[in-house]
């Protein structure tokens, strides 16, 4: 059986979860990317093709005539819409295109929430080029929240708090990226989580979520997850009710959402299974094949209604960040440990002699640390103690 998956550089996800899942199921990978030499180093053994992935029409004609592959699939957050048209056009199992446009757009996903019912943000648009001072007579309360249309990981995402300190914000970020649309939203206060979601478009299975730290304002990097077993059940019936007005319910889902007095509201909907290695601490705290069901949805097999999850799992993924720009000089090297029945894992994500400027998302991130037991203080102890006892040296 072929598997065609759609990436962009090479990530945790795919390397140590997706293309071992497919080995595991006996699937022939073919990974198409418009950056091909990254993965040929990473994934010697797997075929790779160039392709400019963010095109759909490039991805179905890449892969060859008269050959019908028996799943499209992408972990990707630019990439869902492509696969899902790809998938459909081969007649394969897929997301319906429109949910993943749907939520990959973060205007649209306002647009249609409000449309449906489900919930209404108020927010406005600023497509690429235009002057920042059409905000001026915007219907947003402050403070209110910039991001990119289309962004991933709180990049140039911003809080402010009034017209001139929004001037001057947009003008920034148009400076550095002068082609993205700027959406402008209220901001949305409480609690911020995540709800995992796997759905085969019959049967979803909520699999938990996060509690997730962030950085102080105005910035919104999360530098902090704690697992949470089970959200109150109103909370998870009002998340899912806007899922299901977005139509997300096939393959993985990554949510992310505040709670404020009783009442959870989307901040955003990744149509993928979680990144930054939480994908990998979930399949392990919840000893079951994750990467597996999700690749098996898109071979059209359906899922099992018990998953068979472990109930007593605890777990923590903790962000070392740099604070300021410079090249790094020292850091501590991959590490698993066993400490008090808690399982920890480190890996480094800057290489030492790496420079980098201080760029407020994820990518400051110097590494991450995963940490499970069966007993959250435990957990957060331990975690706390093994990072106190790091350290990372950033010379300017």
């Amino acid at each position: 059986m072929r598997l065609y998956l759609l990436a962009l550089n090479p990530t945790d996800s795919v390397t140590e979860g997706f293309l071992p899942a497919a080995a595991r199921l006996g699937l022939d990978v073919t990974v198409l990317t418009d950056q091909p030499d990254p993965h040929r180093r990473a994934c010697p053994d797997i075929e790779v093709l160039e392709c400019d992935v963010r095109d759909f029409r490039a991805v179905i004609t890449r892969i060859p005539t008269g050959e019908r592959p028996d799943a499209v699939f992408t972990n990707s957050d630019h990439l869902q819409t492509q696969a899902a048209l790809a998938a459909e056009y081969f007649g394969l199992p897929a997301k319906d295109w429109r949910a993943a446009l749907r939520t990959k757009d973060k205007a649209h996903m306002r647009r249609h929430l409000a449309l449906t019912g489900a919930d209404t943000v108020r927010s406005a648009e600023l497509p690429a080029g235009q002057d920042p001072s059409a905000l001026a007579p915007l219907d947003v309360p402050y403070p209110c929240v910039v991001k990119p249309r289309e962004g991933v990981a709180s990049e140039d995402v911003v809080l402010v708090h009034d017209a001139e300190e929004l001037l001057v914000r947009c003008k920034e970020i148009q400076a550095r990226r002068p082609e993205v649309t700027l959406v402008v939203e209220e901001f949305l206060a409480g609690e911020l989580y995540t709800l995992e979601t796997l759905g085969d478009g019959r049967l979803r299975h909520v699999l938990g979520g996060f509690h997730t730290e962030l950085s102080p304002p105005p910035y919104f990097v999360e530098e902090r997850l704690t697992f949470v077993p089970a959200h109150p059940e109103p909370v998870v019936e009002q998340v899912l009710a806007q899922l299901d007005a977005l139509g997300v319910g096939f393959g993985a889902c990554h949510t992310e959402f505040v709670v404020h007095e009783g009442r959870a509201r989307l901040i955003e909907v990744n149509y993928r299974a979680i990144g930054d290695q939480c994908d990998l601490l979930l399949a392990q705290l919840l000893g079951i094949p994750l990467f597996e069901h999700i690749l098996r949805t898109h071979l059209g097999e359906p899922l099992p209604a018990d998953l068979g999850a472990r109930a007593d799992g605890a777990a923590r993924l903790e962000y070392p960040c740099a604070e300021t720009a410079g090249t790094l000089r020292s850091a501590p090297g991959p590490v698993d440990l066993d400490v008090d029945g808690v399982k920890l894992t480190y890996r480094p994500l800057r290489g030492i002699g790496e420079r980098h400027e201080l760029h407020h998302t994820n990518r400051d991130y110097l590494g991450v640390l995963r940490a499970t037991g069966t007993d959250q203080a435990t957990v957060d102890r331990v975690a706390a103690d093994f990072l106190a006892a790091q350290r990372w040296e950033i010379a300017p």
